[in-house]
């Protein structure tokens, strides 16, 4: 290895429907991160997003969330307790996590636990996620069990969303996991 050897992506796919030579890169933004390789406790802050009027009608849009707090500004500002329209729960959720995401090839999403819409977000309002890495448990023959925390913030530091994150990740040596595993 040089000193330019990526430390992700290099077990990444190696697609045979594109140039060899383009198919050997390590794959930006894809790790390859194996149970054994995610610390309990581990703490990581996203970038923040301010999600903007577009971005909230696009995603209602998609999921067709016609309900008037997100997509009626009349009866949000007259009838509504808040007084100004909501940013769907749902797309602070998938925004919230987003932010924090990995495309880690060892690790598939297994369950979201705790789900709670702890405050309102508003259109405008800048968000953050804080993920937490909170237990692991060998579950199968090649795959653990991990729980993350994840905690949506908006502004400087409200508390919105919090839940649970599950995902089985691959052992980098099964053999270490025999007999321990639940399944």
């Amino acid at each position: 290895m040089d000193e330019f050897t990526p430390t992700v992506g290099v077990s990444s796919t190696r697609p045979a429907d594109m140039p060899e030579d383009h198919s050997a890169l390590p794959v930006w933004n894809a790790e390859n991160w194996f149970y054994e390789d995610w610390p309990v406790g581990q703490r990581i802050r996203s970038l923040r997003r301010t999600i903007g009027e577009s971005d909230s009608h696009l995603f209602n849009t998609l999921v067709v969330d016609i309900h008037p707090y997100v997509q009626d500004q009349m009866f949000a500002e007259r009838e509504g307790i808040f007084g100004r329209r909501l940013v769907a729960g749902a797309f602070v959720f998938s925004a919230g996590l987003g932010l924090v995401a990995t495309n880690c090839v060892n690790a598939f999403s297994y369950g979201y636990d705790k789900l709670r819409f702890i405050k309102p977000v508003f259109i405008g309002d800048t968000i953050y996620t804080i993920r937490t890495n909170m237990e692991k448990t060998p579950r199968y023959k090649d795959l653990g069990l991990i729980r993350a925390s994840y905690q949506v913030f908006k502004s400087e530091g409200e508390l919105v969303l919090y839940c649970e994150h599950l995902q089985t990740v691959k052992y980098k040596n099964p053999a270490d996991f025999a007999g321990k595993t639940e399944k």
